[in-house]
């Protein structure tokens, strides 16, 4: 395995009661204007900076942070209880509910520690489910959500037809062991080429440098407790980003949830030749592009 060393950002802790969290800042460029703070979420198979600030030579802006940090974006990003950095001792699962009580302790720190008013937030997978339950909960700490390889109820969905073989295991222990050929297996199951090599390899690193488990709350959750959402409750504007060979969701699924979601500033935006974890893939420029655009998209001056 490469060493892995995350740099240029600032380490922070915060509390959840007695739970110790991690998280990791970029601040955004002085050379360009500040166009607010992205808050990203992490998904059920590997920590924060894995995600969100990875490293591969070659490959520019490889890491997202750096991207939109460069783009003007105070960029923040946080291990959920029982991942990477943050406390895993716990003899819990780390469902997605309990995901979202720690963005409520995120949320707090980062929001005073730069004084935002309110947050960009992004979700990935089991991600997007914490944040979106999250902004139900505090649609108050929210400016826009965007919800990527994202699933509201599963009906259609192969992968999670797939895991759901394997429920019996996961609801019987509180963490699953991963290793380089399970990471592999992220890139394979939907659409092998969707992503390189050496961003996978890259990829594998960062996550096995943190981890050599996963909690299974998220999995248990996604099979067998959907929906855990309800678009009525979730106000704020909205993105939903689909990869075009995404299998955690079908498309019918999520537009039933897009069509039922209330504030009229909604898009919904599939993203060609992408599987699922989209800032590892060939196209990751496509998915800043739409983020960008989506959270730079001025505030409507008529509403009716």
């Amino acid at each position: 395995m490469s060493e892995v060393k995350w740099t240029g950002g600032a380490e922070h802790w915060t509390r959840k009661g007695e739970i110790k969290l991690f998280l990791w800042e970029k601040k955004a460029s002085p050379k360009v204007p500040h166009r607010g703070t992205i808050f990203f979420v992490h998904g059920s198979s590997m920590a924060s900076q894995p995600t969100f600030d990875l490293q591969v030579p070659g490959r520019p802006f490889s890491s997202a942070m750096d991207w939109f940090a460069a783009h003007g974006y105070d960029t923040w990003t946080m291990d959920n209880e029982g991942y990477g950095r943050s406390d895993k001792h716990r003899d819990i699962n780390f469902d997605i509910s309990n995901g979202a009580d720690d963005l409520v302790a995120g949320s707090d720190y980062v929001m005073k520690a730069t004084g935002a008013k309110k947050l960009l937030l992004y979700g990935i997978s089991s991600g997007a489910l914490k944040a979106a339950l999250f902004a139900e909960r505090h649609p108050e700490r929210v400016e826009k959500i965007a919800l990527d390889a994202f699933v509201w109820t599963g009906e259609g969905s192969p992968t999670l037809e797939q895991r759901k073989k394997k429920l019996p295991e996961f609801i019987a222990r509180n963490r699953r062991p991963i290793d380089r050929p399970f990471v592999h297996s992220i890139f394979q199951r939907d659409h092998p080429g969707t992503a390189d090599e050496p961003t996978i390899e890259a990829f594998a690193d960062a996550i096995l440098t943190l981890d050599d488990s996963m909690p299974t709350g998220t999995y248990v959750d996604m099979c067998s407790k959907l929906p855990l959402l309800d678009p009525a409750k979730l106000t704020v504007p909205t993105i939903i980003l689909r990869g075009e060979h995404d299998g955690i969701a079908s498309m019918d699924d999520l537009i039933k949830y897009f069509v039922r979601l209330p504030h009229p500033n909604k898009q919904f935006s599939v993203m060609e030749g992408i599987s699922h974890a989209s800032f590892q893939q060939k196209n990751y420029m496509s998915v800043y592009h739409l983020l960008d655009s989506f959270f730079t998209l001025p505030d409507a001056a008529y509403r009716g």
